[in-house]
């Protein structure tokens, strides 16, 4: 994080999720002189930091074109609006995508089992096929959250809003291909390039110290950026490097 520049912390009222943040981070960065943007965990306060202290109502202009997003002027009036809505946020908790990775690896096991086929290579490619495709479906639930969310740590999205959106349906596409069997050489470089590359923005974000939320569910689930994230985009591009080898 930029430790250069004026501190303000503003209080925000309406932004109940990840897509929020991303939405009002990116209206608010537009601002002439602002450098970075981060929320509190529970989201009622937005801490700005910028080159001179900006005008409270440029700032608050910037946040309502994101969205349905306000700037009380003063602290009782975002105290009591935003209680109602923490009651309708999503909480911050890494269980959604425990239990989530949890149903892959079950169903990949009864797969197993009722083929009874226990190689490797082929466990590996039926969980690959349903991490992707179920990745890619709370991705696509708000392809516009998940877009603005994404780059806000990904290197490449950072530069193209299009990967953002296409990065979806890439995901959906490698998907398919694992339940297909498909272009095995193919679809395991990319993969394995894709993790890779991932894990490289993930890693630079954490070691930023940045509070980030992840995208890797869209937007749907309040995931935390923590080094859960990294880990699973490595054994991501571990799996792919080991089918390389062993095919």
């Amino acid at each position: 994080m930029d430790t250069t520049g004026k501190v303000e912390r503003v209080r925000i009222n309406g932004a109940t999720c990840a897509s929020c943040e991303a939405k009002i981070r990116d209206a608010v960065l537009r601002l002439p002189g602002a450098l970075d943007v981060s929320f509190s965990p529970d989201r009622r306060e937005m801490e700005l930091r910028s080159e001179r202290s900006l005008p409270l109502d440029a700032v608050r202009r910037a946040v309502q074109s994101a969205g349905p997003y306000t700037v009380p002027s003063d602290g009782a009036e975002s105290n009591n609006s935003t209680n109602a809505s923490d009651d309708a946020a999503p909480r911050e908790s890494l269980r959604p995508l425990f239990v989530i990775v949890g149903y892959i690896a079950l169903a990949t096991l009864v797969i197993a089992l009722a083929a009874d086929n226990w190689d490797p290579a082929s466990l590996m490619r039926h969980f690959m096929a349903g991490f992707f495709l179920a990745f890619s479906l709370f991705k696509m639930l708000d392809l516009r959250g998940f877009a603005a969310a994404y780059q806000t740590y990904d290197l490449l999205a950072a530069r193209s809003r299009a990967w953002a959106y296409a990065y979806p349906f890439v995901e959906l596409l490698l998907g398919l291909a694992y339940l297909a069997n498909l272009w095995e050489g193919v679809t395991n470089v990319a993969t394995l390039v894709l993790m890779l590359f991932g894990a490289a923005g993930v890693g630079l974000a954490l070691r930023s110290g940045k509070r980030l939320r992840c995208a890797c569910l869209g937007t749907a689930l309040n995931l935390p950026m923590t080094t859960v994230t990294l880990i699973e985009d490595l054994a991501m591009a571990a799996m792919a490097g080991v089918m390389l080898i062993v095919a």
